[in-house]
Formats: C-alpha cells, structure tokens, sequence
C-alpha cells in the first residue's frame, strides 16, 4: 500500500489516470482545470507516453476520437464552456462505440461566466449534451481520494461499455488538496478491441464511421446503444446513503455540495432532527429506486445544488410525488454554507411531524 501524499484534486485525477494506463491526453487550458494539462505535459513524456495540448477544444476531442479508434487508452478534461465546445465531438464518438473518459471541472455560468465552482452542467452531461439519442457514464466524485479512484474506475467503465465516461467536479475540487493514496490500477478485466484500427492483416478491415444515409441502419445502432444504456442502468448505479432509516427529512446533493450537506446534517443531528442524507455517485445512471424507496416513507426531501435546480428534475421524477421536494440552489459559483442549509433544514422540521 502506497503512503497517501497532499494533492489539489486536478493533479490527483491526472496521476490517476497515468496510474490506470492511460495512453494518450489531448487538452486545451482553461481555468478552474488548467493543473491538468500541465501536470499530463510533464508525467506523459516521462512514461513514454502522448500528451498533445490541442489548438481548441474541438481539436482536443477530435484527436481523442482518432486515439480512441485505435483501441487506446485516451482522455481529455476541461470546463463547462470548453466542454460545449466538444459537444458535437463527443456524440461523433458515442455513435462510433468508442471509449474515453472526458473530464468537466465545473465553473460559474451560463456564457464564460466565471471561474468559481459551479454544478449547473448536470443537464448537459446527463442528458448527453449533444445531438441525437445518447447518454454517457457520469461520476461525481465528492472527495480528492474518490476524484482518484472514480479516475480509475472510469476506465475500465469506457473500455467495458464502450461509452464515453465523464467525471463531473467543480473548481473547489479541482483546486482544494487532500491526503490522497494513489496505487496503480491495471484493468480489473482487460476488454479485447476487436473493433480498434490496428493496421493489421490477415483479419476483416475495421472501419471506424457515423455517417449512416440508411435510417433503418441508423436506427439499429441507436438500438444496440439503448442496448447498452439499460445494461448500465441495471448494473452501475452508484450511491451513498446515511441515516436514511429513521429520517423525517433526507437531504441529496452531489460533489461538493454533498460535503456541505454532511455537514449541516451532523449538526442537525445533534439538536434532535431526524436527517439523512443521499449522495449520488454516478448521476447517470441516477439512483432513481434507492430514491424512490426512501420515498415510500412519509418525509420530505430537500435537494441542495451549485445551481438553480437541475438535479432536482431527476429526484422529483424518482419520488413521483409521493413526498414533497423542497430546494434549495446557489448560481453562478456562488456555494452554500453549512450555516444556510442547516437553516433551511430547521424551518422544514417545524411541519414534518404534521405531514
């Protein structure tokens, strides 16, 4: 076991990443992600391995697709305007059933916003973000330590499902250091690419396209992808629960926000209201029956995010009205204290016992 050493979350998430074998990084700067690229333009040439900082976002993904179609280990990182750039190319490689992991450190918008931490991506990287009917793997890590192990796990979730797999945080994680332990992590189940452009003979040609003029043709691949999406659903939800069983108000959040919650239900816990909270890990697939489980009981549900409510579709979708949702959001990259969650908390436990 390696001896944990302090890292900001970007250079954790970067020397995980080489740890997990990755082969190639393309990538553009921009802040609150910008300790990425410059870390991969240091550790790459020292294993023998590609880093190319691209001429734009479109670039960077497009040179992830060509990597990716040659069956390597490939990854690019930016943040949300830099991420809508890539857009189209990300749903170019889902069609093409190839993996990689994009990484979205998160930052204040709409426009160019600013450079504070924000979570108001979530449609755009649950939702897929681009053109036509496709999903991508989402993990939000909550810590520097899941930041480097959900690195890991990304992998072998791409080179599995064939999917793009991205990694949602925000610029406090991006930017904060912690104890993190970083161990080499070779593919639990190295996936044979058949399907990867290898140059060699003797077998049937591969060709890597997403230009498909039949609609029947089209319409099969969006089948076999929906295929795909539904074994993710039933096998990769991820998700952390606390104190759950006996609570009258159960609080979710995600990434950072997730933190501030834990805190402000300890405290809540401490004067007597019964709190628990959901933490989702994987944001798609979202953890829609734990969630609606723990709406089978009377209570009510408070969402809190880094936004004005995008996460909160999901969890009014998972509750079915079967238990009020209350919000509450801060924008722009402005975050909410444990202070004003915990407030918040105090005015819903007035009512609950009635309810």
């Amino acid at each position: 076991m390696s001896e944990k050493v302090l890292m900001c979350g970007n250079e954790a998430l970067a020397e995980s990443a080489i740890l997990a074998g990755l082969d190639a990084y393309f990538g553009y700067p921009i802040t609150p992600q910008n300790e990425i690229p410059a870390y991969m333009s240091r550790r790459m040439p020292q294993e023998g391995r590609v880093f190319v900082q691209s001429e734009s976002e479109l670039a960077a993904i497009n040179m992830v697709f060509g990597a990716a179609a040659c069956g390597k280990r490939v990854m690019t990182s930016s943040s949300s305007p830099g991420i809508s750039l890539m857009q189209e190319g990300i749903s170019y490689i889902c069609a093409a059933r190839l993996p990689c992991v994009v990484v979205n450190i998160m930052r204040g918008g709409p426009g160019l916003g600013n450079i504070a931490p924000a979570q108001a991506d979530y449609y755009q990287a649950t939702r897929g973000g681009g053109h036509g009917d496709y999903r991508t793997i989402v993990l939000a890590p909550s810590s520097i330590q899941e930041i480097a192990d959900l690195t890991q796990t990304a992998f072998d979730l791409a080179d599995q499902y064939r999917i793009v797999v991205m990694i949602l945080g925000d610029g406090i994680l991006g930017q904060m250091m912690e104890p993190v332990e970083l161990n080499a992590a070779p593919p639990k189940n190295p996936v044979a690419k058949p399907w990867a452009l290898t140059g060699a003979h003797g077998r049937k040609q591969n060709i890597t396209k997403t230009l498909l003029l039949d609609p029947l043709v089209l319409e099969d691949l969006n089948h076999t992808l929906q295929g795909t999406y539904q074994e993710i659903e039933n096998h990769e939800v991820r998700c952390e629960q606390y104190e759950v069983e006996d609570a009258d108000i159960v609080l979710v959040a995600y990434g950072v926000a997730a933190r501030v919650v834990r805190a402000a239900v300890n405290k809540a816990r401490q004067v007597g209201i019964k709190v628990g909270w959901i933490r989702p890990i994987t944001l798609w697939p979202f953890p829609r029956e734990i969630i609606r489980q723990a709406a089978d009981e009377p209570r009510i549900f408070l969402v809190v995010e880094m936004s004005l409510g995008q996460m909160l579709d999901d969890v009014l979708l998972s509750v079915s009205g079967r238990c009020p949702v209350m919000f509450y959001g801060r924008s722009g990259g402005a975050v909410p204290t444990v202070e004003e969650v915990l407030n918040y908390i105090e005015k819903l436990a007035l009512p609950v016992k009635g309810y």
